[in-house]
């Protein structure tokens, strides 16, 4: 019968951990993710009635994107005129 493998205590783990490490830096490989965090990312969570209505995230952004192009565009605001001008 095996005996049951004694739990380290965080105590001793971080006894364990050494002040300073040296890595070989020529052995290291090219992050094979790293393409893919060129654009950033923005999660949001859908309430449970709307993701009944969307299937996939090209469906939300579709949605979304025809929102965007009928909303008005905003006008800037004209310079204020000086109501302090007297003739």
């Amino acid at each position: 019968m095996k005996k049951p493998r004694a739990r380290k205590s965080a105590a001793a783990t971080v006894d364990q951990l050494s002040d300073e490490y040296c890595f070989d830096y020529s052995q290291a490989k090219p992050n094979r993710f790293a393409s893919q965090a060129d654009t950033p990312r923005l999660a949001v969570t859908l309430d449970a009635d709307v993701s009944l209505v969307f299937s996939t995230p090209a469906a939300v952004n579709n949605a979304l994107r025809s929102l965007i192009a009928a909303m008005p565009t905003p006008v800037a605001p004209n310079k204020a005129v000086s109501r302090s001008r007297r003739k």
